[in-house]
């Protein structure tokens, strides 16, 4: 029975874990090591602590644009977890809970688009989150996604077909204000236009 193969990059930062984990997953039918011209590929990294060299490492894979990142790490503490999951690490397991059967299972997860965290810290990140929504963000009327509730407010206004004089009319705003505030949204996310926000809006569940 042929089984479709994921592609996967190992970073380890030490030799002796990176064949160790090289032996025991190269057996492993949905497994091909891959190396850095093949795209897209999960990327397994391996550390003991997530030390400067390691979320270095991270930012570099997360601008890469790899199909995934599988963390094993020693311990994850809590102020690590958030910057982690921002620079797009998917599934995270400690090292001492890791095994071929589960290294495999996060892989896959990862090249689906899935995350995986164990239950204690998926607990303690999403604390984390709620303590950032209510200290931080909300006191400041941003939410999670960096929008503020005018901005949001706009952009539902413009999927729902209002051109910015309507716009700035029913909001009481300035038709420059409008436009700012669709400039802003365009410029931190990267849009080409208000049509490319509206979409990029709606595929994130933002309004």
């Amino acid at each position: 029975m042929l089984v479709d193969q994921i592609p996967v990059l190992l970073h380890a930062t030490d030799t002796i874990t990176h064949a160790g984990v090289t032996a025991a997953l190269r057996a492993r039918p949905e497994i091909r090591f891959a190396d850095d011209t093949d795209e897209p590929a999960v990327v397994l990294v391996i550390v003991e602590r997530l030390n400067e060299e390691a979320r270095q490492l991270l930012r570099s894979l997360h601008c890469a644009g790899c199909a995934g990142v599988v963390l094993v790490a020693g311990e994850v503490d809590d102020s690590e977890l958030l910057d982690v999951v921002g620079n797009g690490v998917s599934a995270i397991i400690r090292r001492a809970d890791a095994t071929p059967d589960t290294l495999v299972r996060l892989v896959k997860a990862a090249a689906a688009g899935e995350g995986a965290l164990p239950p204690d810290l998926l607990g303690r990140l999403l604390s984390r989150v709620s303590r950032l929504q209510r200290d931080v963000l909300k006191p400041n009327g941003w939410d999670l996604a960096g929008m503020s509730q005018r901005e949001t407010t706009v952009l539902r206004m413009v999927a729902d077909g209002f051109e910015t004089k309507e716009i700035a009319d029913r909001l009481s705003y300035s038709e420059r204000t409008v436009k700012s505030i669709l400039h802003d949204i365009t410029n931190r996310f990267q849009l080409r236009n208000r049509a490319h926000a509206v979409a990029f809006a709606l595929r994130e569940g933002l309004i």
